[in-house]
This record gives structure tokens, sequence and C-alpha cells, in this order.
């Protein structure tokens, strides 16, 4: 048996993608295969065939903040977004594997009266990846509402508590843990009327329609806001909205969200980035780090 065949005893396994397929911004290269596996055995069983034959790995669920380069990543993709997409609501209290996404998510507990999802009703991500950046929006993150986190580490399925995750600003222990993988996560909300959750997201919906260039193809916020600081405050400041590179530009509605006009290039696209952060630094001796993550490329250029 060949690599693949042994990876479709567990899995469906896709060859002929790139990451412009898998990711929301429409940015990237070749990858060598896309595994989706439908539930924990067929996981493991992929990884260790992977592991035994050196082929490196990355996990991937809708792309939303994925920055990949236009090199061929050698490796298998692993998506959890067909099938590990279940929740499960008890009391206060919601378990979400991690293929989950997240706006529909935050839907569900709203119309079963559960309150403390409603800003991530606009994160087009999957709960694994929300939980790996503590993702978040109006002042708000995952950590705030996290009880504990099922990971596969070592071979294992483990729970870990909220306070051994290492939670802070778009940050969290998995960063630090690459082959650490994320399954589920489980909530502790609160009841609240469905009306007035309900209204809360809409709300807040209407706001991302006026203020986010959602018609074009993006990864969302680019930058961390430094301490003190908004980040689109600072890109204005240095006169980069409206910025173009190619067919990366700085949007004119939301500076701080870099947008894909039609046939951006990775590299364009970075470039643009490293442009910005050195301007800040210029002017206001802040060191601009990305939320973004920057996969597949050579080390000095990142």
């Amino acid at each position: 048996m060949n690599i693949k065949e042994d990876l479709e005893t567990y899995a469906k396994v896709e060859e002929g993608k790139s990451f412009s397929d898998l990711t929301t911004l429409h940015i990237g290269g070749s990858v060598r295969y896309v595994v989706y596996p439908d539930n924990l055995i067929a996981l493991d069983g992929i990884i260790r065939i992977l592991k035994k034959n050196q082929i490196p790995y990355k996990m991937v669920g809708k792309g939303s903040n994925l920055l990949a380069s236009d090199e061929k990543f050698d490796g298998a993709v692993i998506r959890f977004d067909r099938h590990f997409n279940d929740y499960y609501i008890e009391g206060n209290e919601v378990i979400a594997l991690a293929g989950c996404s997240t706006i529909a998510l935050s839907n569900a507990c709203m119309k079963a009266g559960l309150s403390g999802l409603e800003f991530s009703g606009g994160i087009p991500g999957t709960v694994g990846g929300n939980v790996f950046m503590n993702a978040g929006a109006y002042k708000e993150n995952m950590a705030d509402i996290l009880k504990e986190v099922l990971v596969y580490l070592d071979g294992e399925f483990r729970w870990l508590s909220k306070e051994k995750c290492d939670f802070s600003y778009r940050h969290s222990i998995f960063k630090e843990h690459r082959d650490w993988i994320i399954l589920a996560a489980r909530y502790d909300l609160k009841k609240k009327p469905v009306e007035e959750i309900a209204s809360l997201m809409s709300q807040r919906k209407q706001r991302r329609l006026s203020t986010q260039p959602l018609q074009y193809p993006s990864c969302g916020s680019i930058f961390k806001n430094p301490q003190g600081y908004y980040s689109w405050q600072l890109i204005d400041n240095i006169g980069y909205r409206g910025k173009r590179k190619g067919d990366a530009m700085v949007s004119e509605k939301h500076s701080n969200f870099i947008i894909n006009m039609g046939r951006a290039k990775a590299d364009d696209y970075l470039n643009l980035i490293q442009e910005i952060q050195e301007k800040v630094k210029e002017s206001y001796q802040i060191d601009f780090v990305p939320e973004v993550e920057i996969f597949n490329w050579p080390e000095k250029k990142k």
C-alpha cells in the first residue's frame, strides 16, 4: 500500500488542492494531501501514519486566520469541519467539537437562551481555531467562557482545564505545542432571555456589515491591538489605508483588514504586512504583531 492508500483506511483523502481552496483569503500553494477524519480513532490512525512516514501535517478549520505561502506544502492538511462539527447542550454547559462553526454555535446557544458566545457571532472560524488563538471581539474572548479543552497529545486524549491552557490576548499554550490537537471545547454559559441575546447579536451583525469589507476575501483583523492603541488607527496614521501591492490591499473600509482584490500573491500580502510593521515601528517604536498565522514560509521571510 502507498501512503495515500494507508490514509484512506481511516478517512477521505483529496489530492490536487491548494491553500487558496482551503482559506478564506484564497491565497496559497498546493498541498500534498487533504484528509477528513470522521472520528477520534480515525484521527489517531492518521497521525500515526503521518509520523511513521515523516510527513508534516497542519490542522486547518475554515482557514479564516491563515496566510500560507505560494510554495507547495509537501504534507497533509487535516480538516475537521466536515465531520467534527457536532455540539451538545447540557444545562448551562455546551460541548462543541473542534470543526463546529463558531457562528453556528453562537446562534444555537442564542436559541437555547444561553449567553456568553454573542461576541463570536461574526467570527468566521471553527471552535478549534478560535480556541487555538483565543479569538475575541468587543473586549471578550474565548477564555472568558471556556471551562476545559479536549486535546490529542502524545497519542492520548486528555481534558485540559482552562488554567492549563495559558490563555492571554490572542494566545494559548497550543501555539507553543503545535502537535497538540484541539478536539473539543466545553463552555460554561449563563441563562438569559432569547430576545436579549438575539438583539445584541443583531446589533453587532449590523455593525460588522457597516464597518468591515465582508464582500472581499480576507483573514479578518491582521494585527493585534497594541496596548493603548487600536491597530486601525496606527495604520491610518502612517497613511496606509487603501495602500496596495498587486491585488493585496489595505481596506478602505477598515484598515486592519488586508483584502484580496482578485489574484493577490502571498508574497504581496506578506510584504504589505511587513511594510506596515516597519512604518509603525519607525513612527511609534511599537512591535506590531500579526494576529494572522503565517505558514509554510522560509524563516528569513517571516
